[in-house]
């Protein structure tokens, strides 16, 4: 059985990423454990967007010590992301390396206006994490709306897909591992 590491970016609320581990648990039929947390300072942003750049977090995160090398990796960050392709990005991941990341900071109700809501906040996240773990099992976008490996262009398209992949995106995955 494999296993996914999620490696926690600066101060995360435990409760929120232990009930992650065991959702992705249940997903996958991997186990996962939730590492020490990685520090990334405010520093690594870049000083005009206030943003992270994608490639630098993945960097991080691929030299940060987990308890098996051979793991998928799911960064978690409160950082917001973005690649030189797109203004901002939900998360990514990179196939070669097995890591996934997910940024919680559009993934927020308030970031839109909203009330908060956690349960909001814990929907989206296991939809983005399972999105991008299915990129770091090699899986490419899928055209159905609900399937969890579809591509979100907005939250709207986040909050209409579901937290686990399609029939055909299932059988790719299986057939990979």
């Amino acid at each position: 059985m494999g296993q996914i590491s999620i490696v926690p970016v600066n101060s995360l609320d435990s409760q929120f990423t232990e009930r992650l581990a065991l959702c992705l648990e249940e997903r996958f039929l991997f186990s996962c454990i939730v590492e020490r947390t990685l520090r990334v300072p405010r520093t690594a942003l870049n000083s005009v967007r206030k943003q992270m750049f994608f490639n630098t977090l993945m960097s991080r995160v691929a030299l940060a010590p987990v308890a098996d090398p051979d793991a998928i990796r799911l960064a978690i960050t409160d950082y917001d992301l973005y690649k030189t392709s797109h203004q901002f990005v939900f998360g990514d991941a990179n196939e070669d390396q097995r890591i996934a990341i997910v940024s919680l900071h559009r993934l927020r109700s308030d970031f839109y206006g909203e009330r908060a809501d956690p349960n909001v906040l814990f929907q989206r996240t296991l939809k983005e994490a399972v999105h991008d773990l299915g990129h770091a099992f090699g899986l490419k976008h899928c055209y159905n709306a609900r399937c969890a490996m579809y591509f979100s262009n907005s939250i709207y398209d986040t909050d209409n897909k579901l937290s686990h992949f399609c029939e055909n995106c299932e059988k790719k995955v299986k057939a990979n591992h």
